[in-house]
């Protein structure tokens, strides 16, 4: 006699899962939809909206683009610690420490830009690595969880950077409040405002899509972060891998924040990281730590957060991206789950 059972595999299919988190997606944005039209909206205005206003004018392009910059940098920062199974929750700090040691560089530092902003670069990404030295010391040598390590952290960096920003390096003029002045070393500008933090991110994922399919390192981060047992038996030095992996996980976050304070805002202020750390997780989530998924699912969130300003004028509160956002992950987490499940043909035995 035939018959049917599910049966969930260790693994999903590539392609499956890519199935899988893209209908997530349209489901997440469809509730969101008709949540909207339940409170008296128009759902297809307000997306044509959203679309026109960041792909239908230069400007809005321009906007799309300093949003999706950090993003990226974040998305990959987080992205490449789950590759050896290290969840980076600290993106957010070491964006901000980043910036931090961007700022103090042009800030202190005399000299000509060809000096100065190479120093900037280097000490920002320097700062967002020597910020998750700790928990990445703590994880390797004493199994601590980096979850909480790398979390605490940001309060301590988002703190540090207010208080500078509104005592020792507030802006002397008086022209601002709460904020250092205006660096006087920029990143140059790219295509109207985007900067080159942009081609920086892009050209820095695909870097990292080649280093993580094509070479032996890449092979061995892959197995150290799906069977650190095995990896350990074959001979894998784990513990290497875990802390050069997580420091540069932490770097790239920290040249995310010097991308930002030097080529978008020009100066040092509290909450310049915009959350931007904390999203970065969410995009590494979608893209399913693939680097070059990251492109994909931090426009995506670049396309939602400028779509919130559209939103906003329409009469909805910022509350509603923070919905849109949940709705995405809760329908992804779904999705990845259902992806491993197979229905399978079974036949009963006759007694």
């Amino acid at each position: 006699m035939m018959g049917w059972r599910l049966q969930r595999l260790p693994s999903a299919k590539p392609r499956l899962a890519f199935l899988a988190r893209a209908v997530s997606v349209i489901l997440a944005l469809l509730v969101a939809g008709l949540v909207t039209a339940a409170a008296g909206f128009h759902p297809f205005d307000l997306g044509a909206e959203v679309v026109s206003s960041s792909f239908g004018s230069r400007f809005g392009i321009e906007d799309l683009g300093l949003l999706l910059t950090p993003l990226i940098y974040t998305g990959l920062a987080v992205a490449v610690g789950l590759r050896i199974g290290a969840w980076n929750i600290g993106a957010e700090g070491q964006f901000n420490i980043g910036a931090f040691c961007a700022a103090g560089v042009a800030l202190f530092v005399p000299g000509p830009v060809w000096m100065v902003l190479p120093l900037m670069v280097f000490g920002g990404a320097l700062g967002g690595a020597a910020w998750i030295l700790v928990p990445t010391l703590a994880r390797a040598y004493a199994d601590v969880s980096e979850l909480i390590t790398t979390l605490l952290l940001n309060f301590v960096a988002l703190l540090l950077v207010y208080y500078v920003a509104t005592g020792p390096w507030l802006d002397p003029s008086g022209h601002a409040l709460a904020t250092t002045a205006r660096l006087p070393v920029a990143i140059p500008e790219f295509w109207g405002i985007v900067h080159w933090g942009f081609p920086v991110a892009v050209a820095m994922a695909m870097a990292l899509a080649i280093l993580f399919a094509l070479t032996r390192w890449g092979y061995e981060i892959r197995i150290s972060g799906s069977n650190p047992g095995a990896a350990r038996y074959a001979g894998i030095p784990v513990r290497r891998h875990l802390i050069t992996v997580m420091l540069m996980s932490g770097a790239i976050a920290g040249l995310g924040g010097v991308m930002e304070v030097a080529g978008t805002v020009g100066r040092l202020q509290g909450g310049i990281s915009n959350n931007y750390g904390y999203l970065g997780i969410m995009v590494a989530v979608l893209a399913r730590a693939a680097p070059l998924g990251v492109l994909a699912s931090a426009l995506l969130m670049a396309v939602i957060l400028n779509g919130g300003i559209i939103l906003q004028t329409q009469g909805l509160t910022t509350n509603t991206v923070l919905a849109v956002t949940g709705l995405i992950l809760l329908f992804s987490a779904i999705g990845d789950e259902l992806a491993h499940y197979r229905v399978i043909r079974t036949t009963a035995q006759r007694a």
